[in-house]
């Protein structure tokens, strides 16, 4: 709850006490309806900021304005509002204005292509989290960032500022590492491989993951498959100091919180600003208090980065503000332009990370999570200068990051000495073979994906995609290309009609 704002910042225009109504809907943000008439004779308007007060509750909220739904002395209250002033039916609400927020003028400045300073970066997230910005104001904030630009300090400040606006983890150890992979990759669970094997050399690396957007699935909901990812800071803390590692949900920490704000309003369109990434990937790193990071930039046909020119760009830039957030990053550049192992889909990515753990595959899997594995043995003095891979492969050879990982999984509440045979499988398949022969010159990430999600995952976690080829494999017609899982007729029916407009894998 936040604290009541000072006196200064609010003033009543005059006694203006409504009814409350609530609505059980949630809205996305804290929006409240008046009554229009009623609203306009207190010169209050669409769009406009009020503070509502009930006893010492208090939520800043936008309004919205109707000439129906709300009669002259109530005000209806969505569930975001109604939950943090604690109201119920008939309480009495008090309404006052509020100020114009400060923001508005540094939004404005930056549309004109000016820089902004670290205070004024400071006042657009603390006014960020207090909702005193319209979506519309946050839209053209993200909007002008989009086309001016952020210069370094920009975003170093962007950055310090979000990790400012959440909690964070403070586990009185060292050293510390943290991955992050730019996405784009179907499969590709290489955190799950990682944080074991830098676990099981004994170096703290408290990984904090995402849910899936559009991809089949993150790494937390393949997490989820075999144990609990939701903790608070606390057990979060608990679970590391033991265990060196954890792979989590990110999203119930509260950690650098204005990046889920931000984030909601750059998804509509798709709108991701370079700056604004950068200081979202190094704010949830140095909210967990990571010293040493590698960084996963898949580039190819596909690929979020497209180019290797673009992705070393970006590179020198992360390597850049790390080091000014006083974070060592490496950077890898690596192959982005298909899936990376055979799984597509929250158990069966898991099965590819339980077979690599086990020393049995799928190849791209080990050699990339061995290789941004030995980066980070390396950066924490584990291995030496270009032994790092090695190293990680001994670790994976040895049965020590299996070890580690089922110690992780028990920790977070799975089944000690989790094994493949412990994974949902799904009651339902179907076998997509290939039209003619040749050789597979393209697997398409996208595309696989939404087949995999047409099928029901992530929500289903055993439903997705098995790969039984890869790209340069020969095929003959008849041959099984893949295998899709799914838990529902329905929804496997779904995925293979789709698959009518669908190409996945091409084959020339």
């Amino acid at each position: 709850m936040p604290k009541l704002l000072p006196k200064d910042e609010v003033w009543k225009y005059k006694q203006y006490i409504c009814k409350a109504i609530c609505f059980d809907i949630t809205s996305g943000s804290k929006i409240v309806v008046l009554n229009q008439d009623e609203a306009h004779q207190n010169d209050l308007y669409i769009g406009h900021r009020v503070i509502l007060r009930k006893g010492e509750k208090q939520s800043v909220c936008i309004i919205d304005l109707s000439a129906d739904l709300v009669r002259p002395g109530e005000i209806g209250l969505f569930a975001e509002a109604a939950e943090e002033l604690e109201a119920k039916d008939g309480d009495r609400i008090e309404i006052l204005h509020m100020q114009r927020p400060e923001s508005i003028e540094y939004i404005k400045s930056k549309m004109d292509g000016k820089a902004l300073t670290k205070e004024q970066i400071d006042t657009v997230m603390r006014e960020l989290m207090q909702n005193r910005l319209s979506e519309a104001e946050l839209a053209s904030f993200i909007t002008s960032v989009y086309i001016r630009g952020m210069n370094e300090e920009e975003i170093v400040g962007l950055t310090e500022s979000i990790v400012r606006t959440g909690r964070t983890l403070d586990l009185g150890v060292s050293p510390i590492c943290d991955k992050h992979c730019i996405g784009g990759v179907a499969g590709n669970r290489t955190t799950m491989v990682i944080v074991p094997i830098v676990a099981a050399a004994g170096i703290y690396i408290p990984k904090t993951s995402s849910r899936s957007i559009t991809s089949a699935a993150g790494t937390a909901d393949t997490m989820e498959t075999i144990c609990n990812v939701s903790f608070d800071i606390e057990e979060l803390k608990g679970i590391v100091k033991t265990t060196h590692g954890c792979i989590v949900w990110g999203g119930g920490l509260q950690l650098a919180s204005a990046d889920d704000k931000l984030i909601k309003i750059r998804n509509p369109l798709s709108l991701d600003p370079k700056g604004v990434m950068l200081a979202s990937i190094l704010a949830k790193k140095k909210s967990v208090g990571a010293q040493y990071v590698v960084i996963d930039i898949p580039i190819g046909k596909g690929a979020k980065i497209p180019t290797e020119a673009e992705a070393s760009k970006l590179a020198r830039s992360f390597i850049s503000i790390g080091k000014k957030l006083g974070m060592k990053i490496v950077v890898k550049i690596t192959d982005g332009s298909r899936p990376i192992g055979r799984g597509i889909g929250p158990a069966l990515e898991c099965l590819d990370v339980l077979s690599v753990l086990n020393n049995a595959g799928p190849a791209d899997l080990y050699e990339k999570s061995c290789l941004l594995a030995g980066s980070l043995l390396e950066l924490a003095g584990k291995a030496k200068k270009n032994c790092g891979f090695e190293a990680a492969k001994r670790i994976v050879e040895s049965g020590k990051a299996l070890a580690k990982f089922r110690e992780i999984v028990e920790k977070q509440g799975g089944k000690p000495n989790i094994k493949i045979s412990d994974l949902p499988t799904a009651a339902y398949r179907y076998e997509v073979e290939a039209d003619k022969s040749g050789r597979i010159i393209h697997i398409d990430n996208k595309m696989i994906a939404k087949v995999a999600r047409a099928a029901g995952a992530p929500n289903d976690k055993a439903a997705g995609i098995m790969l039984h080829s890869s790209v340069g494999k020969s095929v003959k017609k008849g041959e099984i290309l893949y295998t899709i899982y799914s838990n529902s007729e329905a929804k496997l029916d779904f995925a293979i009609k789709a698959l009518e407009g669908w190409n996945p894998i091409k084959i020339g």
